[in-house]
């Protein structure tokens, strides 16, 4: 067996040595590669990657490449997602769970000899910027290429990451395709294994185990495994919080500036609102993180917030020069596009221009027939955030950006006005368990369904969410009282009696980001409803725009008490779990109702 580097000179962390020399007898690699995060690393793997056929470089978009996965192989997997704490009701009730000893074992028997025939790469990854108070390592041992890449533009990859680490402990993540090869025996482009397929977190040990998929977050273990799942856990016990959340920074046209977090559901427009493109005169938005927000509060009473991510894994379909100018200006080099379509050097997906070019080859490499999608719904751009050209300058400040408002919004065709003011921060809490939204193809199974999505973080709370619940209610009582961030619904995506959209969205979205940023400075006027504050008449800045207000804003009273009667029905789920807190909101929501 070959190795690039002796592991004794790239690491002098003697259980990180020992991990991976256990790795190495289990898993039984032909190589092993330690990864120093270099760019001549990266353009080398490229390369061969190239060689093999499983990835196509592309003429049009310098330094980027273009590849495309199994069939199978497309989207996260919940039903395959096991989060294996010691206690069943740890996990609680939105969680799969299987006894910790029973699953090490059958890990054992899946990784026994999984590497045969492969390269083991190990690659050292700091979550959050460097030096910050939220900053922790990770260690992903992989058998795939692909996730080394994914990697090294996802996150802050490499020697400096594996300088912070010193003797201090580190989150381990092991993962392989699952795919051994035998002497002599050709590889295919996308290794997977659909029928082995499991993704494992054990929140007490704070270890990740992933086998048979190749995709996304299934396989780049920074990303919801650890930055959500495991750091959920991690927030719980040190008293912060891991967040599915986009921050923004907002600059009015009197230079003053506020920071907004924002949690949406996958593919539910946090991309675009993360890199909005203002309509209004004179305003200014910046990106510090599109998906996910590690937040403390600060010795001044305020929240603060952190990307613990280097970089974007966005939805391609839909993403324009008219939906997300800062997005497309954003890819047009050193990207990696995972299940788009493919043309003359170059990519393409479902609304990226009103025709297609010609000659296109679709998401799973073969001549497009014209009438099933050419990109896959769930095809992906991975690419460094600092190509961004509206990155925000404090992207990468170690104590990170402080939080005025929180926004909660998911897909709903109706009941749920443009934006609503939470009540208080307890209330604001209830919005967020409240949350719903119909699904998307970013996770596999039926699109279009209504479904809960407490937080949006259904898929990503590593424990029982009726503590993760609480645990929001206790950081309301860390802060400021009068430094707590206002907590807002939101939803672009309500429609009239016809099903059109009543709202433009995209970068009209600014009007309503306007009406919140006055809101927290109690410059804006509101209206007090049963459900929370809503915008009063002339205080959303609609110049130019001609609008429903009507659609956009009534509340359809027996609509709301069926609603309230669904999420009684849901908070059962949580049983002794659920927060008093929050059942007295629910019943102050019903006495406002009648």
């Amino acid at each position: 067996m070959k190795i690039n580097i002796p592991l004794s000179e790239w690491t002098a962390h003697s259980s990180l040595r020992a991990w991976i020399g256990d790795a190495i007898r289990k898993c039984k690699p032909k190589s092993v590669h330690l990864c120093d995060g270099s760019s001549e690393e990266f353009d080398k793997i490229a390369a061969e990657m190239v060689k093999k056929g499983s990835l196509v470089p592309l003429s049009k978009r310098p330094g980027s490449f273009w590849c495309h996965s199994h069939p199978d192989d497309v989207a996260r997997v919940e039903e395959c997602t096991y989060i294996c704490s010691k206690s069943k009701e740890d996990a609680g009730p939105t969680n799969h769970w299987r006894e910790p000893g029973e699953m090490k074992e059958h890990l054992r028997s899946l990784f026994s000899g999984c590497m045969q025939g492969r390269t083991m790469y190990v690659i050292p990854y700091c979550m959050a910027p460097f030096g910050s108070p939220l900053a922790h390592v990770g260690v992903e041992i992989t058998d795939s290429p692909y996730v080394v890449l994914n990697m090294k533009l996802m996150t802050r990859m490499g020697k400096e990451a594996l300088s912070q680490l010193e003797d201090g402990e580190f989150i381990p993540g092991l993962h392989s395709v699952g795919v051994p090869l035998e002497e002599g025996e050709d590889d295919v482009p996308w290794p997977c294994n659909p029928k082995e397929r499991i993704i494992v977190h054990f929140p007490e040990e704070k270890s990740i185990y992933s086998y048979g998929s190749g995709y996304g977050g299934n396989a780049l273990l920074g990303k919801k495994c650890f930055a959500l799942r495991i750091a959920s856990v991690m927030a719980k016990e040190k008293g912060w919080l891991a967040e599915h959340m986009l921050i923004l920074g907002l600059t009015n046209p009197e230079g003053e500036k506020k920071y907004i977090a924002a949690a949406f559901p996958s593919a539910c427009g946090k991309t675009n609102l993360a890199m909005l493109t203002p309509t209004l005169p004179g305003w200014k938005a910046e990106c510090v993180g599109d998906d996910i927000a590690w937040m403390y509060f600060g010795k001044d009473g305020r929240l603060y917030a952190v990307n613990p991510e280097a970089g974007y894994f966005g939805v391609a379909p839909g993403t324009s020069m008219k939906t997300n100018p800062i997005a497309m200006r954003t890819i047009e080099r050193n990207a990696i596009f995972t299940n788009t379509a493919y043309a003359d050097g170059d990519v393409w997906w479902e609304g990226l221009s009103e025709t297609p070019p010609p000659n296109l080859i679709n998401w799973q490499n073969k001549p497009w027939d014209g009438k099933s999608p050419a990109a896959h719904p769930n095809s992906r751009f991975t690419v460094a955030m600092a190509q961004c050209p509206a990155l925000d300058p404090a992207a990468n400040d170690p104590a990170g950006v402080p939080i005025s408002a929180i926004l909660f919004g998911g897909r709903r065709h109706g009941v749920t006005p443009l934006v609503v003011e939470s009540l208080s921060w307890n209330h604001g809490v209830f919005m967020g368990a409240s949350l719903s939204s119909e699904s998307t193809a970013a996770v596999k199974g039926e699109v279009g369904k209504l479904r809960h999505d407490p937080f949006a973080m259904r898929s990503f709370c590593g424990y029982h969410m009726g503590d993760y619940f609480a645990h929001w209610i206790e950081m309301g009582k860390r802060g400021a009282a009068s430094k707590l961030p206002r907590i807002y619904s939101v939803n672009w995506f309500r429609r009239d009696s016809k099903g059109k959209f009543v709202w433009p969205g995209f970068g009209e979205n600014n009007r309503v980001l306007k009406w919140i940023f006055e809101r927290t400075s109690n410059r804006a006027a509101a209206n007090s409803t049963p459900i929370g504050y809503l915008p009063a008449p002339e205080a959303l800045d609609l110049s130019g725009l001609t609008v429903d207000l009507q659609s956009l804003f009534s509340i359809d009273q027996s609509a709301w008490k069926e609603e309230t009667e669904k999420l009684k029905s849901y908070f059962q789920h949580f049983e002794m779990h659920f927060p008093k807190e929050l059942e007295d909101e629910l019943q102050c929501l019903e006495e406002r109702l009648s």
